[in-house]
């Protein structure tokens, strides 16, 4: 899968160090996955949340972070559209963001 944009990544974890090495293992398991649907991404990160038909909340490091993503299976895109620690993401509506 194609990932957009990994400096919206590389920016979170220049902000928080911590994050860098989980965001790093889920970028690299994202662009190599050719998933087809949610239930593989689920396969992959069991505690992933699927919002709806193409939008996914991942769990990152041990849950401290959320990464909101709308994945796009036809044409095999991930877009980023939130990443934040998890008292930020308590602030947000995940599927509108």
């Amino acid at each position: 899968m194609k990932v957009i944009a990994k400096r919206t990544l590389r920016e979170f974890w220049e902000k928080y160090s911590a994050a860098k090495q989980p965001l790093l293992s889920w970028y690299k398991a994202a662009q190599t996955a050719s998933w087809q649907n949610s239930a593989e991404i689920k396969e992959r990160f069991s505690t992933a949340s699927i919002i709806n038909a193409s939008r996914v909340v991942f769990n990152i490091g041990d849950n401290n972070y959320r990464l909101i993503c709308i994945v796009k299976f036809d044409k095999q895109i991930i877009f980023i559209r939130f990443i934040g620690t998890h008292k930020e993401y308590d602030k947000i509506n995940a599927a509108e963001v």
